[in-house]
């Protein structure tokens, strides 16, 4: 495997020398992992559709909407503010 050069300010370099001492790993090891977790945009819209076609297969038997989109927003925000409220569709 060839190595290349990435240039960043010596703060991040500190900070990802730090995070990968912290886990125990190099920071080669370190910034793969990074990579690897992070998804691209590609990725994201591609786990988007494939979980949106899921839920109008499996639980609404129909298109998703913008107001199942809304409703679902409002859930989540009750259920990270301890509220929990009736949504309806």
């Amino acid at each position: 495997m060839a190595d290349t050069t990435i240039k960043v300010d010596p703060a991040v370099r500190d900070r990802l020398q730090e995070l990968a001492r912290d886990r125990g790993i190099t920071m080669r090891d370190l910034l793969a992992e990074l990579a690897g977790a992070t998804p691209t945009k590609e990725e994201l819209d591609r786990r988007y559709a494939e979980t949106k076609a899921y839920v109008e297969e499996h639980f609404l038997g129909g298109s998703y909407t913008e107001e199942d989109e809304k409703a679902g927003e409002a859930l989540w925000a009750g259920i990270v503010s301890g509220r929990l409220g009736e949504v309806q569709r």
